[in-house]
């Protein structure tokens, strides 16, 4: 095809057009993951400018492409256009070791322009760098922001993608639209998964000293624990945000977790990096409203989940320690809430109990992985050989609490708080009944990554806490 009759190059936008992410953030982000102290450098980086910050980024950050969400539609429209002879031109601001990259990955680009760490390529120097090299009004432009009605001025058609009606409108005012594709997904429905607020169950654990020295009766001590209740809420989900926005290169090769909003690129990653400190303040300040002393336990909350997200979950045993610890927490700041004494015999059995819940995500993750012919968890420390001890050790561990709960039972506490203790027993072979039937879900491959989800959807489960609940009622 002769340069008469080819029609015009096709230049694409990277950030939020073919990728439904932002390469700078999630570089960043990957960086960070590994790196936490480079978080100092990025200042002094910005300050020679947002070029030498990408370029200093993406030099350190070691992103997989490979991984990163793409947009269908805008992938087989490029595949048509080379099938029409197009010139097809990836063009983005962002650092030119990662645009070369992409080009690379996906082979459906003629050319790849980016930043080079002097010069931004975005906004007027793109529509510049453009109509210089194919003429005003000589290419067509796919881009999804604001900054991109400059590159439109210069171009002859505009492909507006991921990008709501508005900017449609706007870009029809500087040059021809040829197509407009709205943003697919995200919207409160995505925050609502991202916030996981059905993990806020977890929380419930606050009320278990409330309940345990009979106090569900006082007012004040019920305000308290339920200002507790939320202040986890708010600092978990904060800190849910956190885990997914570094945990993206590792959710993305789960068969489930790559469907979770920023991995699946549903949600904006700087609003996720501005929404997870907030929530976590948000959280922080309720709790100073309960008590000081119940603000440090969940300060301590926060900087150990942080610490686990950043670290501890890759480190083989020590991440269902700790996750087993992070349980107990919720009890502890429970009691520090309403000012309760801590009970040996609970903090004992919730250490078993969640430990062996712990044992039970692992595992379930890694059948997860042997199902698609994995032979590790990507981010994890653990190889789907290890299946066999991780189920021994998460049996062992929840017998171990069923016979902390038997020692309680005869014990002088026990027989001051409840009338009819030797009723208590009963709760013993319910939960060695759940215990087990739960391994042997996980060891049919039919368990939730998260045991807190199947304790609350099986319907099983509902009925062995409704009858626990009986009991111990019946106990008082």
């Amino acid at each position: 095809m002769d340069s008469a009759t080819r029609p015009p190059p096709l230049c694409v936008d990277l950030d939020g057009t073919l990728i439904r992410t932002d390469l700078l953030v999630e570089s960043a982000l990957a960086l960070l993951a590994r790196r936490p102290w480079m978080v100092f450098a990025l200042p002094i980086w910005l300050m020679r400018g947002k070029a030498f910050l990408k370029r200093e980024i993406a030099r350190r950050a070691g992103l997989d492409v490979t991984l990163l969400p793409y947009d269908e539609r805008m992938v087989d429209a490029l595949r048509r256009a080379g099938d029409e002879g197009r010139l097809r031109v990836l063009c983005s601001a962002a650092d030119q070791s990662l645009v070369d990259a992409v080009a690379n990955h996906l082979g459906t680009f003629e050319l790849a322009l980016g930043s080079d760490g002097d010069r931004n390529l975005a906004g007027r120097r793109k529509a510049n760098a453009l109509a210089a090299r194919f003429g005003e009004r000589g290419f067509d432009y796919a881009g999804n922001a604001r900054i991109d009605l400059a590159v439109w001025r210069a171009a002859r058609r505009a492909w507006v993608v991921n990008a709501p009606a508005a900017l449609a409108g706007s870009a029809a005012l500087v040059c021809d639209v040829d197509r407009h594709w709205p943003a697919e997904g995200g919207g409160v429905r995505a925050w609502i998964r991202a916030l996981r607020l059905h993990q806020w169950l977890k929380n419930l654990l606050v009320f278990l000293p409330l309940a345990a020295s009979h106090r569900f009766t006082e007012p004040g001590a019920v305000v308290d624990a339920v200002g507790a209740f939320v202040a986890f809420g708010l600092c978990a989900s904060g800190v849910y945000l956190l885990n997914d926005l570094l945990d993206l290169p590792v959710d993305r090769q789960h068969p489930r977790k790559r469907l979770r909003p920023f991995a699946a690129g549903r949600l904006d990653l700087l609003r996720g990096v501005l929404a997870a400190p907030l929530l976590a303040a948000a959280g922080l300040g309720l709790a100073f409203w309960v008590s000081p002393a119940f603000a440090l336990v969940l300060g301590g909350y926060y900087v150990l989940t942080a610490a686990y997200s950043l670290k501890l979950k890759r480190i083989a045993m020590l991440d269902v320690i700790v996750l087993a610890a992070l349980y107990t927490v919720r009890i502890v700041g429970g009691a520090v809430a309403i000012g309760s004494a801590l009970s040996f015999w609970l903090l004992a059995f919730s250490m078993f109990i969640f430990l062996s819940l712990a044992l039970l995500k692992r595992y379930a993750e890694l059948q997860s992985m042997l199902a698609v012919g994995r032979s590790s968890a990507a981010g994890r420390g653990y190889a789907v050989d290890d299946l066999p001890l991780l189920q021994a050790l998460g049996a062992a561990a929840g017998y171990a609490a069923v016979l902390v709960l038997a020692l309680y039972i005869n014990s002088p506490e026990s027989l001051v708080l409840y009338d009819r203790p030797q009723l208590l027993w009963l709760v013993c072979p319910l939960l060695l009944y759940w215990i087990s039937r739960a391994w042997i879900v996980a060891h049919r491959g039919a368990m939730d990554d998260d045991p807190v989800v199947f304790a609350v959807t099986d319907r099983v489960s509902q009925i062995v806490v409704a009858l626990c609940v009986a009991t111990v009622l019946a106990a008082i």
